[in-house]
C-alpha cells in the first residue's frame, strides 16, 4: 500500500481490504502502542522514584508474572474461558474467549500487587522490603507457571507460551479505550503529585518534614502504576524494558523534576514502542515479530550500559 492508499483507507476510501487493514488492524496496533507505551515508561519513572531504586521498573514487584499465570490458568485449564472445550484443537478455537483470557489475568495481577502491598503494610512499608517481596512472589508466580505448563497437553502449552509473547496484533478499540481511561486517570494523579515526588528525591526524612505522608503516597501511587501495568499486560502480554529504558532517557535529557519527567517519560515510551513495532514488522518478512521480543533486544544493552555506568560513578 503506497502512502496515499493509507490515508484513503483511514478515512474509509479505496478497496474495501485496505480500509479494513488500516481501521481495524493498524489503527488499533499503533493506539496501543502510543497508550501502552507512555503508560509502562510511566509506571517504571514512578516505581524508581517511590523505592528509590534506579533499577525499579513494572517487572519489579512481579505483576507480569502473576499476569502470564493467570493466562495460563485460563488457557490451560479453562481452555480460554470454556471448560468444556478442554484440550481438542478444533473445540478449542472455536471455544477461546480472549477477554476470559485477559479477565484472569488481570484478577491474578491485581491479587499480587495486594499481597505484595499488604506485606509491606505490616512491615512499615520499607521500600527495600518491597523489592524484595516482588521478587519473591514474582519467583512464585513463574514457578507455579512452570509446574502448570509440564502438565499441559501440546495445544495447550503453545497457545499459552504464545499468549505470553508481547504482541500489539490483539489489540482492539475495545482494549485500546480501557488503556486510555486508565492511563489518563494515572497521569492526572502523578502530575498532581509531581511537586511531592521531587521532594522524595530528597529522601523521605525531607518529604516527611515538608508534612508529606511518604507512606500513604507511596502505597497509592505504586497502586496506581501497578494497576496500569496490570491491564497493559493483560491484553497485551508481556513487554519488557520499556520501564526501564524510558525513564531514564527521559530523565537524562530533561532532569529530575517530575513536572517535566512524567509527560517526556510516556512521551519517550510511546516513541520508543512504535518504533519497536515498526521494526518488528520490519524484519518480520511478511509476519510481525513479538513486539516484546524486539524490546528486549533493545533494552538488553542498555541495561548493561546502565550498570556500568552506575558503577564507574560509585567508583
Amino acid at each position: 500500500m503506497s502512502i496515499s492508499d493509507c490515508i484513503s483507507a483511514l478515512f474509509g476510501n479505496g478497496s474495501q481490504a485496505n480500509v479494513r487493514i488500516m481501521q481495524n488492524i493498524r489503527v488499533p496496533r499503533i493506539i496501543a502502542a502510543i497508550v501502552a507505551g507512555a503508560g509502562l515508561s510511566l509506571s517504571g519513572l514512578i516505581m524508581q522514584t517511590n523505592l528509590n531504586n534506579y533499577m525499579a521498573s513494572p517487572s519489579t514487584l512481579g505483576i507480569t508474572n502473576a499476569a502470564v499465570f493467570g493466562a495460563n490458568v485460563s488457557i490451560i485449564v479453562f481452555a480460554g474461558g470454556f471448560l468444556n472445550t478442554g484440550n481438542n484443537l478444533s473445540s478449542y478455537m472455536a471455544g477461546t474467549n480472549p477477554y476470559a483470557t485477559s479477565a484472569v489475568a488481570f484478577v491474578f495481577s491485581i491479587l499480587s500487587i495486594l499481597l505484595i502491598l499488604g506485606l509491606c503494610r505490616i512491615r512499615s512499608f520499607s521500600p527495600g522490603v518491597l523489592v524484595l517481596s516482588g521478587i519473591a512472589i514474582g519467583s512464585v508466580w513463574t514457578a507455579a507457571t512452570t509446574i502448570m505448563q509440564f502438565y499441559a497437553t501440546d495445544v495447550g502449552l503453545s497457545a499459552a507460551v504464545i499468549w505470553s509473547f508481547g504482541d500489539l496484533g490483539r489489540a482492539t478499540y475495545e482494549t485500546d479505550l480501557i488503556m486510555t481511561v486508565v492511563l489518563f486517570a494515572a497521569l492526572i494523579f502523578f502530575m498532581l503529585m509531581s511537586q511531592k515526588y521531587n521532594a522524595m528525591l530528597s529522601g523521605d526524612e525531607t518529604a516527611t518534614s515538608l508534612g508529606i505522608n511518604v507512606k500513604t503516597l507511596r502505597f497509592v501511587s505504586l497502586l496506581i502504576a501497578s494497576l496500569f501495568i496490570a491491564v497493559s499486560v493483560s491484553f497485551l502480554g508481556t513487554i519488557g524494558f520499556v520501564g526501564i529504558i524510558c525513564p531514564h532517557i527521559a530523565k537524562k535529557l530533561f532532569g529530575q523534576n517530575h513536572k517535566v519527567s512524567i509527560p517526556a517519560s510516556a512521551l519517550t515510551g510511546s516513541i520508543l514502542l512504535l518504533c519497536a513495532d515498526s521494526l518488528s514488522r520490519t524484519i518480520g518478512n511478511g509476519s510481525a515479530l513479538p513486539v516484546g521480543a524486539i524490546t528486549s533486544l533493545l533494552g538488553a544493552p542498555f541495561f548493561v550500559a546502565l550498570i556500568l555506568s552506575r558503577r564507574g560513578k560509585h567508583a
